[in-house]
């Protein structure tokens, strides 16, 4: 794979050890040539750090599986799903999981990685939905250009909103961006 396929949430081998992708952003720096900003969380003692990567350098990804599990309970640090068919349980811990953590809700079901045969991570859905619990008041008449303002979800993250979102309205956020999406009726 070439270094401008790398995405939020992949699986590499990157000088003889294993790392997850959790940021990846492309850059084309004036005259210079393009690159990927990757940061990379190390699999094994769970260390971070950002990388560049030519857009044509070749990247070793390494073969993950996923299984989806149902999320169960945490406990302290730890966090622990079990599987619907088989009933196998899995324990993951927060650098596991990172600062998606906030996504997880409970008896939600979710894709954990496995290299091998150790759980390595979670993959959440594309897009969740959550609860407005904090926000400024309606914009009134702020049809003419989008106008957005800061909001609280039920989950405790921060999310920029258009302005006709109301405490109480429920909103679509993509998981990966932590963007809104649209407002949904519940």
């Amino acid at each position: 794979m070439n270094g401008n396929d790398i995405r939020k949430g992949m699986y590499i081998k990157h000088e003889t050890k294993l790392y997850q992708v959790m940021s990846a952003i492309h850059r084309t720096p004036g005259n210079l040539r393009a690159f990927m900003q990757v940061k990379l969380r190390n699999l094994d003692d769970g260390t971070q750090k950002d990388v560049r990567f030519s857009a044509t350098e070749k990247i070793e990804t390494i073969d993950i599986f996923d299984r989806k599990m149902q999320f169960l309970y945490n406990d302290g640090d730890s966090y622990h799903f079990m599987d619907t068919e088989n009933f196998e349980q899995v324990e993951l811990y927060s650098k596991d999981i990172g600062d998606d953590v906030v996504f997880l809700q409970p008896e939600m079901e979710v894709h954990i990685s496995f290299y091998e045969s150790k759980a390595m991570g979670i993959r959440f859905p594309q897009s969740m939905e959550f609860e407005v619990v904090e926000c400024d008041p309606e914009i009134k008449g702020a049809t003419a250009t989008a106008q957005y303002k800061p909001a609280k979800l039920s989950n405790g993250i921060d999310v920029k909103v258009p302005g006709f979102v109301n405490v109480g309205d429920w909103i679509k956020i993509n998981t990966e961006t932590r963007e809104y999406q649209e407002r949904v009726k519940k």
